[in-house]
């Protein structure tokens, strides 16, 4: 509210209309889209039994290893209209340049939408497939005793059964979307994300930046309420019994499966076969002429100290929250666990914003009593030191830890902690002693998830980090936006591998035998505890 005279009016005539329409055009589109991807790979692995089925399972999870800004990245360099793939199209048809024959240019709206999409619609996939494994036998039979058509059952109980995961999975992609700030910068699409950088950054406009993030938290909470609003009359009775019977797949002749199969691949090849292909080219020829970047060891020696920092503390303070809501129930420390968990509805952009405000004073502060006192200089003790950027991520991925630290006590009985006391054990002691070890896979799986979405944030960390400080997130960006495509590729390729790791872990959780044998945590009830679900 600090904003110069008629800023506000310049904001709403010049920036905002072009950023909030290309931001709801953008949502609009991906959310659809990702919502017919999702669901649809979950129900083709699910409702049928083809050759390479288990293998299409785990697959269709490997486009969550590319952050959206390495998919845009790759894909400006494979789509260029002198790159590989136009080359060879001109030369089966025949035409000798550019100016006689080009594709749409992918630096648009629609080229954005579809690239996002196949990026995230595994957040859809995940959830939904495991809703459609756990639906009883009996509802589907009973249909089918109705005279209900095999493919009318998807519409008519399957999709309205699968529809709150269908909303949950749609609200994070939609979350991913706003948090995006490369993809959307290299694709020419100017999001409320990409104002407020620009304007922060580009224009020096502290506070014109602070109140295009008002705006953008606004689409926030609005996102969220609409997750919220479009599963208000659900609730959740014991359908995915324990070991119970599910619904048979239908067996399909060998040239169908074939066709299904390949139908399945496609988002995976978009998504991600030719992204890492096209990265594992470019860094062997990169090394092949020029060898390893100088500043490489570097970049990824400050890319795991800030994000190993980062997850120690994240998970100390997730457990911390989950355990208080444990020995202490009730309504403040529900309220206590809820408001420790928001920051990963916010994109990263909105969370630099505020603690550059916040911490640019107490570092203000802290360096004219020092001066004053003692005649030194403290600096940027937050700002300059790397502290603002560990809080930052912190704040964003706090409801990983929470979530996953609530999923593993929720599996420990409460007579365990009433032995402990019983015995003269304190509730620390309890904790150290009973608590930790049994929750230890759970803690892991958070500490992994919180660790490679520290490597992969960008926004948080290009308005952040310190100054002469390289990530391979920043590091990436920097070299893309200046056209340098071979000189980036070690550095995505790294985060890609990096990114594998919790990929795999879902594949291996997520197993068919784990979800029908109940392995899995319920729906989260709110849109910022759903990567419980993920960790269970």
């Amino acid at each position: 509210m600090q904003g110069s005279d008629g800023l506000w009016a310049h904001l709403f005539s010049t920036i905002l209309p072009v950023a909030l329409r290309d931001t709801l055009i953008l949502l609009t589109g991906v959310g659809l889209l990702v919502a017919v991807l999702g669901t649809g790979t979950a129900w083709l692995v699910t409702a049928y039994d083809f050759p390479g089925r288990r293998t299409l399972e785990w697959a269709l999870l490997l486009p969550l290893a590319v952050p959206t800004y390495i998919v845009a990245y790759t894909y400006l360099d494979i789509l260029h209209p002198i790159g590989v793939v136009q080359d060879t199209l001109r030369t089966i048809l025949g035409y000798s340049s550019p100016r006689e024959f080009r594709l749409p240019d992918i630096r648009s709206m629609t080229g954005c939408i579809l690239l996002l999409a196949f990026v995230l619609y595994p957040y859809v996939y995940i959830a939904t497939r495991a809703m459609f494994l756990t639906q009883p036998a009996s509802l589907i039979e009973a249909a089918r005793t109705l005279g209900v058509s095999r493919r009318a059952v998807f519409w008519r109980i399957a999709l309205p059964l699968a529809r709150p995961a269908v909303a949950v999975g749609m609200s994070l992609a939609l979350m991913e979307t706003l948090n995006d700030i490369g993809a959307a910068e290299f694709l020419g699409v100017r999001t409320l994300t990409v104002s407020i950088y620009t304007t922060w950054i580009t224009r020096s406009d502290l506070p014109g930046a602070s109140q295009i993030a008002l705006s953008l938290l606004v689409v926030v909470v609005a996102v969220v309420a609409l997750e919220q609003y479009a599963r208000r009359r659900q609730r959740f009775a014991a359908g995915a019994q324990r070991g119970g019977k599910s619904f048979e797949r239908q067996r399909v002749s060998t040239s169908i499966g074939l066709a299904l199969l390949a139908l399945g691949l496609i988002p995976v090849l978009i998504g991600f076969v030719g992204p890492a292909l096209y990265l594992a080219t470019e860094a062997w020829a990169r090394i092949g002429y020029a060898g390893v970047p100088p500043r490489f060891l570097s970049t990824v020696s400050a890319t795991i100290l800030l994000s190993a920092a980062a997850t120690v503390l994240t998970l100390a303070l997730g457990a911390a929250a989950a355990y208080a809501a444990r020995i202490r129930p009730g309504g403040l420390s529900a309220t206590a666990f809820r408001l420790s968990t928001i920051g990963y509805a916010a994109p990263g952009t909105v969370i630099a914003i505020g603690l550059v405000i916040v911490l640019g004073a107490f570092d203000r502060t802290a360096n004219t009593l020092a001066n004053s006192w003692f005649g030194v200089s403290t600096g940027l003790i937050f700002l300059g030191s790397g502290a603002a950027l560990v809080y930052a991520y912190t704040a964003r991925f706090l409801a990983i830890s929470a979530g996953g630290m609530a999923a593993g006590l929720s599996r420990i009985p409460q007579s365990l902690d009433e032995v402990s006391r019983t015995l003269g054990e304190t509730a620390s002691g309890t904790l150290r002693r009973v608590h930790l070890p049994l929750s230890k896979t759970a803690l892991a799986a958070s500490a992994l998830l919180v660790f490679v979405d520290c490597v992969k944030e960008l926004p948080a960390t290009l308005l952040l980090r310190p100054l002469n400080v390289e990530t391979l997130a920043t590091h990436l960006y920097g070299e893309a936006a200046r056209g340098t495509y071979e000189e980036a590729s070690i550095s995505a390729l790294a985060i890609v591998l990096i990114a594998l790791l919790p990929v795999v872990l879902l594949s291996r959780v997520g197993s068919e035998r784990n979800l029908r044998q109940g392995d899995v945590a319920p729906l989260p009830q709110s849109l910022p505890s759903v990567q419980q679900h993920h960790v269970a």
